[in-house]
């Protein structure tokens, strides 16, 4: 404001501004007030996303203004927040949905408790390195200093609908990897009924298809991020290729593999009770071991013996 204006005048100056011989002080005074409306411009001295600022708006919006009068808050800042809490506003029950319905079918289609928690966590895995990648480059700038165009802008922040994004689409590509190697290690598991050959075999023949797969999703998504001049695209191209590298490498690879041979027996384990309300496995062939209930003639290996893996106490083969 201008201390040479008294109050009087700025009073005039916004009720009939088209009476001011300064077309600068009309101008102003269309621009910021008209009618029964009046605009008035607050200028962070922080970040304009930050927390600090969410706070302000906050604070201005729980503003009671004075009796006859509306305070509204907008702007940039004011709009980024609510676009973020509108986005993430249910998106915890959005994953708890996803998560409880990838659990369920994976439980109806291999008939094990364990191996659908195991499925769900290893995805969580790779989803949260490509989260932790997106932070890196983008937040932090970790490649900005590399030359074109495999530099990416240092942005401060993560775009709000990236994770989104990223979410549900790496869940259910990483889920498709999961299943190619977990159907044939069951298949191969109700052949022999060895749980170290089968995880063995299953990665050994779906190992081609998985990496296949993963090299075309990498390197078309790739090929986003380095291309594009949109960050967003950069960034969810970006996302998607170090998740699928990971996912296909160290966790298909090495984790889900890993923790298969550790967990043994447990991985087929199923209560009895649960046999009894969803029914023993389908999945029956000649020579099959006794799986879920079902009495097969047991395969014969290593000399004639029958090579069953004993199951936890308390589950039904």
């Amino acid at each position: 404001m201008d201390p040479r204006l008294t109050r009087a005048q700025y009073e005039l100056l916004f009720a009939r501004p088209e009476l001011s011989p300064d077309q600068w002080a009309r101008g102003l005074a269309n621009a910021i007030a008209r009618g029964n409306t009046t605009l008035l411009q607050v200028v962070p001295a922080r970040d304009p996303l930050g927390p600090e600022i969410a706070g302000l708006v906050d604070s201005l919006r729980l503003t009671v203004p004075a009796p006859g009068w509306r305070l509204e808050v907008a702007g940039v800042s004011a709009s980024a927040i609510d676009l973020t809490r509108s986005l993430y506003g249910g998106f915890p029950y959005v994953v708890a949905l996803i998560l409880a319905t990838t659990y369920g079918l994976l439980f109806l289609t291999f008939r094990s408790v364990l191996l659908p928690l195991k499925a769900v966590l290893m995805n969580l895995l790779s989803l949260g390195a490509s989260y932790g990648a997106l932070v890196a480059v983008f937040q932090m700038g970790l490649l900005s200093g590399l030359p074109a165009p495999f530099a990416f802008p240092q942005m401060g922040y993560v775009e709000a609908t990236l994770p989104i994004l990223l979410f549900c689409t790496l869940f259910g590509l990483s889920m498709d990897y999961e299943v190619f190697l977990l159907s044939r290690i069951r298949e191969e598991f109700l052949a022999t009924g060895d749980n170290s050959r089968s995880v063995t075999v299953g990665l050994q023949a779906s190992g081609r298809v998985i990496t296949g797969a993963a090299a075309i999703v990498v390197a078309v998504a790739g090929s986003f991020s380095l291309a594009a001049d949109v960050v967003q695209i950069k960034a969810l191209g970006l996302g998607i290729a170090l998740a699928v590298l990971v996912d296909a490498t160290l966790v298909r690879g090495l984790l889900v593999p890993a923790t298969l041979h550790l967990l043994g027996a447990w991985n087929w384990w199923l209560p009895s009770w649960l046999v009894r309300v969803f029914g023993p496995s389908t999945g029956v062939h000649s020579g099959f071991a006794t799986v879920h209930g079902q009495v097969t003639e047991g395969p014969r290996v290593d000399g004639g013996a029958t090579d069953q893996v004993p199951l936890p106490t308390g589950s039904v083969r």
